[in-house]
């Protein structure tokens, strides 16, 4: 939804000018409206008030409350009233991803395949806890996976295919949308559906909404599952509302999401889903060649004590064929075995099909590529070549080198996670962030809300190759140190305007560099040692990382900060030492300070340049 900005000078005056009679004036500015938009997206884009909306839908007939969906006819009336030429929006964000992404895929496709065929669809299932996925997975699939003991038929091998009507679906039993997103950040598309299931009873929830996003960023449709609607405090209408405030409109509503009533446990409109799933898998186009050699995606992997390393393999296009060398990221080997879903041996594994790969040298990682090659020779500089590709990964985005990845035509889309302390806060600085959008470059919020930043929302930005963005809020320690791990750029603010402007100024490549603390080490303090009349030395446990002479300590007591020094003395009994790892106990002088008490926690820091 685009604003075209009219650059005469005046436009105020004859915007006013041509709406005191109820009728536009000659100089206009032009907006782009959807098939359905609720009235504060609508008042958004006009840059009204909502208030106004609502009257002048009152006008005309319409009873609606600022939550409320209207179709394309009711907006651009009102858009008229207010001096906007309406225009129909081409195509939903999400469709228009999905379109991009099946065009790649298809051209990728016809450069080498002359046997495109259809294939079964690969769907995900994500939502809030509680909401019945695991319930809806079981009803799928005729089987009680929860009351399963371990060593039972259905081996679970993280993936399985149902069949309808003689067409297949493939399902991916993921632990939920982190694992969904850990795939993708490491480039591996491996769903085509997102099935995205809303409790009825107790409609959007704050997982739902970050299901959401996770599947938005990925590009992929979503159908709805409203699941539990025979409880008795079901409320199917309120969850579709919800999901519309969530940008996710029903088809009954005027919106292109296909929504399903559902009850997992009594088994209610498990066909229809079914059905459904298979209608939007026939709108998506989705075709491989089977005739030609396998690639694929591992979506789980380990190391099995009797069979030895043993991934589970989605092959996406081709066929994976017993005897095959195979490459897979940075491992190779012959299958040796396949075994499907239900433990069977196959000798064949068709595109969209999950299988249990055995004949690998080592253990893969989760996301890792599968490349089925000629032979030894072509497997070994294969490996090779993707070693060298991994250790010259693309650099991550900060806002430091932003303006250099610009300018190097390496980004055009800015992918902001955005959390703030109250989902008050959230809104406006959204719209704030998103203005900055220059011609060079998108500023896009891939996902906002509010609390703390957690790990999920690191990964977010992993998959995105975005940056994470707090206003007064905190960073989670797991979030932090996986950050840490990835090169992910968390910024955090208590000014909304050092926030604004940062953002801004890193556009234009006029941010100066920061520097931030990098944690090496944490210790407790368990004993107080005195070394002289005037200083003490801390008996500490290492609990994680590593402390070394020399290096900034910071002492925390009951979260409050009490000091900040260097390392001037680190023992072990009696034995000066250079540095000491976590499990082990030392001695640990601090400079200019001996005040330690019993349970005070030391970090040992060192200071990083972000960028």
């Amino acid at each position: 939804m685009v604003v075209e900005e009219n650059k005469q000078n005046g436009r105020e005056e004859s915007l006013n000018e041509g709406t005191e009679n109820g009728s536009p004036s000659k100089d206009v500015a032009t907006v782009e409206i959807p098939g359905t938009i609720s009235v504060r997206q609508l008042a958004e884009l006009l840059n009204i008030s909502a208030i106004d909306v609502i009257k002048k839908l009152m006008r005309s007939g319409i009873m609606a409350n600022i939550n409320q969906v209207i179709d394309y006819e009711a907006a651009a009336a009102i858009a008229g009233e207010f001096g906007y030429e309406a225009r129909p929006q081409p195509l939903t964000a999400r469709s228009q991803s999905s379109v991009i992404s099946e065009i790649k895929k298809q051209q990728l496709l016809n450069e080498e395949s002359v046997n495109l065929k259809p294939r079964p669809p690969v769907v995900t299932i994500m939502g809030h806890v509680d909401h019945g996925k695991t319930r809806l997975l079981d009803a799928i699939r005729q089987t009680n996976v929860m009351d399963t003991e371990a060593g039972g038929i259905t081996q679970h091998i993280g993936a399985y295919q149902v069949e309808i009507d003689g067409k297949k679906i493939t399902f991916l039993d993921t632990p939920g949308h982190e694992a969904f997103t850990a795939m993708r950040a490491r480039g591996a598309r491996v769903t085509d559906i997102t099935v995205l299931v809303v409790a009825a009873d107790d409609g959007v929830m704050p997982q739902t909404k970050e299901a959401i996003d996770h599947a938005r960023a990925a590009g992929v449709p979503i159908v709805v599952a409203l699941n539990k609607i025979d409880k008795p405090d079901a409320n199917p209408e309120r969850a579709k509302k919800q999901m519309a405030d969530a940008g996710l409109v029903v088809e009954e509503w005027g919106g292109d999401i296909v929504c399903v009533p559902t009850s997992a446990k009594n088994k209610i409109g498990i066909p229809e889903l079914l059905e459904n799933i298979l209608l939007v898998a026939e709108m998506e186009n989705l075709r491989a060649d089977p005739s030609l050699p396998a690639k694929g995606v591992v979506i789980e992997a380990k190391l099995d004590k009797a069979k030895g390393p043993l991934a589970t393999v989605l092959v996406h296009d081709g066929s994976l064929k017993l005897g095959d060398m195979v490459v897979v990221g940075s491992t190779w080997g012959r299958v040796k075995a396949m075994f499907n879903d239900t433990g069977k041996r196959v000798r064949r594994a068709r595109p969209s099909s999950p299988v249990v790969v055995l004949g690998l040298h080592s253990v893969p990682q989760v996301g890792d590529t599968l490349t089925a090659v000629a032979g030894e020779r072509q497997a070994r500089d294969m490996v090779e070549e993707n070693q060298q590709k991994s250790q010259q990964a693309t650099k991550t985005v900060s806002l430091i080198n932003l303006f250099d990845q610009i300018s190097a035509g390496k980004v055009q889309e800015l992918d902001i996670i955005f959390k703030a302390d109250v989902q008050g806060s959230v809104e406006p600085i959204k719209i704030s962030l998103e203005r900055l959008t220059t011609d060079a470059v998108q500023v896009k919020i891939v996902h906002s809300g509010s609390g703390n930043i957690t790990e999920s929302d690191v990964m977010l930005a992993v998959a995105s190759k975005g940056l994470v963005v707090a206003f007064n809020t905190k960073i989670e320690a797991g979030a932090q140190k996986l950050a840490e791990a990835e090169g992910i750029d968390i910024r955090s603010y208590k000014v909304i305007y050092d926030l604004i402007g940062d953002v801004e100024k890193a556009l234009k490549g006029m941010l100066t560099p920061e520097f931030v603390d990098v944690i090496d080490g944490r210790a407790e303090v368990r004993v107080v040692f005195p070394a002289s009349k005037r200083n003490n030395i801390a008996g500490v446990y290492v609990i994680e990382g590593k402390i070394s002479r020399g290096v900034t300590a910071r002492l925390r007591r009951k979260e409050k900060i009490v000091s900040e020094s260097s390392v001037n003395s680190l023992r072990r009994f009696k034995d000066d030492v250079k540095e000491v790892s976590a499990g082990y106990e030392c001695g640990v002088g601090i400079k200019d300070y001996s005040d330690f008490q019993i349970g005070d926690i030391l970090e040992f820091f060192r200071k990083e340049r972000v960028g």
